[in-house]
């Protein structure tokens, strides 16, 4: 065992060395530099052309979509046009 001295160095390193760390990372220049770098990992900056495809696409889909739902509509209605044949 150590004498007063140690103990009391102890004491200090247990206490200095969170409020050291918490010191140090909640720095607002640390901070903002590391979301700023992950923010542009994560999520890249829009390329223009590959915006116009992911338009274009959304409004191809949109076109085929109506077309379906208007043949479908098209069909039901020849479908209820027609007489009622009564089976007897």
């Amino acid at each position: 065992m150590g004498n007063w001295q140690l103990e009391v160095f102890k004491l200090g390193l247990f206490v200095s060395f969170p409020v050291g760390m918490f010191y140090f990372y909640n720095q607002a220049q640390y901070f903002e530099d590391w979301v700023i770098k992950m923010k542009r990992e994560l999520y890249p900056p829009d390329d223009l052309t590959c915006r116009q495809e992911l338009q274009d696409f959304i409004k191809e889909m949109r076109q085929k979509q109506q077309s379906e739902l208007i043949a479908k509509m098209q069909a039901e209605m020849d479908q209820s046009t027609r007489p009622f044949k009564m089976a007897l």
